[in-house]
C-alpha cells in the first residue's frame, strides 16, 4: 500500500483511477477506449507529479526527505555492494543497531560502509530507534573507521537520522563526548570519506559521520541543525510555523550547494527516489564511483587537506577572508600565557636535570 503526503491529494486520486482502469478482474478485458484513458491519464499524472516537485517549499521538502516510502540506507547497501559483511559492537558497552557498519566490495575494491538506519515498518523503527544513534552507535563506527584507516580503505556513510537520541541512559553514556569524538575521528582520516544524506540530516547526529571529503546530498533530502518544529518552537513558541523556519534554516539540498555546504546534488526521478528505486541507485552508483575516482592518485597527506580546507573554506565568502579559496592567512595564534607556560615548563625540565646530574656527580664522589 503506498503512502501519500497531504499534497499529493491529486497525485493519489490520478493512481486510484489508474489502477481501477488496469483491475485485472475487468471480464472484458482492456478495450481500445480503455488504453487511451489508461494513458491519457498517466499523462496527467506525470505533469501533476512535475508540477508539484518543481516547485516544493521547504516544509514539503522536509516531508518527502521524511516519507514513509523512501528507500533508507539497508537499501542502499543490499543493492550497491557485494559481499557485505556487517559488524558490531563498539568494544565498550554494547551493540547500536540504529546504525548498520561493516566491509564491502564496491566495484571490486573494498570499502566501510556505515549506514544510519530507520527501518521500513513499525516493528523495525523501534529496533532501529528510528535511527537515532545512542553513543555505543557512534563508538562503533570510530572503532571501524580507525580500522579502514588502518588498512587505507575509503569510507562511505549514508546518512538519514533525525538526530542523536536524547535519552537519559544515552547521556550518562557520554552522548556528546561519542559526537565530538566522532567528528574529530572523521577530520583524521587519512582515506577518501564520502557522505551520502539520503533522508533527514539531523544536527549533531548527522555531522558526526558527515564531515568528510564530500558531501553528497539526494535533491529532496534535508540536512540541518534542528528540525524545522524544533526551530519554530525556540523561536517563536509555535511548532506550527515550522514552515517559516524551514524556510530561514536553508535546509535543502539545492540551498546548501550554494552557500557551498555540501558538494553535489543527486536528482531524483519525478515524485521522489521511492518512486523509482533502480533509477535513484543507477545515479548513487555512478555519483560515488566518480567521487571514489577522483582520490584514487591522491596521497594521505592530500586527502587530509583537501579535508581540512573544504570545511575551512565553509563561510569565509562572508568576510573572514577576502579571498576563500586562499587559506595562507589562517594560522593557529598562541596566546602569551601559552608562551609563558612553555617557558616555564622548559626551565623547570632542565632545572630538575641539572638537580638529577648534581646528585649523580655527588653519589659518585
Amino acid at each position: 500500500m503506498k503512502n501519500y503526503l497531504n499534497f499529493e491529494t491529486d497525485i493519489k486520486n490520478l493512481e486510484i483511477e489508474i489502477e481501477k482502469l488496469k483491475n485485472p478482474y475487468n471480464q472484458e478485458g482492456l478495450t481500445e477506449v480503455d488504453t487511451q484513458k489508461i494513458s491519457s491519464t498517466q499523462t496527467e499524472l506525470d505533469e501533476k507529479l512535475r508540477d508539484i516537485y518543481s516547485n516544493l517549499d521547504p516544509w514539503q521538502t522536509t516531508m518527502v526527505a521524511r516519507h514513509e516510502d523512501r528507500p533508507k540506507a539497508k537499501f542502499f547497501i543490499d543493492n550497491l555492494f557485494d559481499d557485505f559483511i556487517s559488524l558490531s559492537g563498539d568494544r565498550y558497552y554494547g551493540e547500536d543497531k540504529s546504525v548498520l557498519t561493516g566491509f564491502a566490495k564496491f566495484n571490486g575494491d573494498s570499502v566501510l560502509v556505515i549506514g544510519q538506519e530507520k527501518g521500513e515498518n513499525l516493528e523495525s523503527r523501534i529496533e532501529r530507534n528510528f535511527g537515532m544513534m545512542r553513543p555505543e552507535g557512534y563508538r562503533k563506527t570510530i572503532r571501524l573507521m580507525n580500522l579502514a584507516n588502518k588498512f587505507n580503505i575509503p569510507i562511505i556513510s549514508f546518512i538519514d537520522t533525525p538526530g542523536a537520541y536524547p535519552g537519559v541512559g544515552a547521556e550518562e553514556r557520554g552522548q556528546a563526548e561519542a559526537i565530538a569524538k566522532s567528528i574529530e575521528c572523521c577530520m583524521e582520516l587519512k582515506v577518501p570519506t564520502l557522505a551520502i544524506i539520503i533522508g533527514e540530516g539531523g544536527s549533531g547526529g548527522a555531522i558526526a559521520l558527515a564531515s568528510s571529503n564530500k558531501v553528497i546530498m539526494l535533491e529532496n533530502a534535508i540536512y540541518s541543525v534542528i528540525s524545522p518544529e524544533g526551530c519554530a518552537t525556540i523561536l517563536w513558541r509555535d511548532p506550527k510555523k515550522m514552515l517559516d523556519a524551514a524556510k530561514a534554516m536553508k535546509l535543502s539540498a539545492k540551498d546548501l550547494l550554494e552557500l557551498k555546504v555540501i558538494d553535489e546534488v543527486i536528482p531524483e526521478p519525478l515524485g521522489g527516489a521511492h518512486r523509482d528505486r533502480d533509477k535513484i541507485l543507477e545515479s548513487l552508483r555512478t555519483s560515488i564511483f566518480k567521487n571514489l575516482n577522483y582520490f584514487k592518485d591522491f596521497s594521505s597527506e592530500e586527502i587530509m587537506n583537501e579535508r581540512k580546507n573544504k570545511f575551512l573554506k565553509i563561510g569565509r565568502n562572508k568576510g573572514f577572508v577576502s579571498n576563500s579559496e586562499d587559506l595562507s592567512t589562517l594560522t593557529v595564534k598562541f596566546n602569551n600565557f601559552d608562551k609563558i607556560l612553555k617557558s616555564k615548563k622548559t626551565l623547570l625540565g632542565s632545572a630538575f636535570l641539572v638537580i638529577v646530574l648534581l646528585f649523580v656527580a655527588f653519589s659518585l664522589f
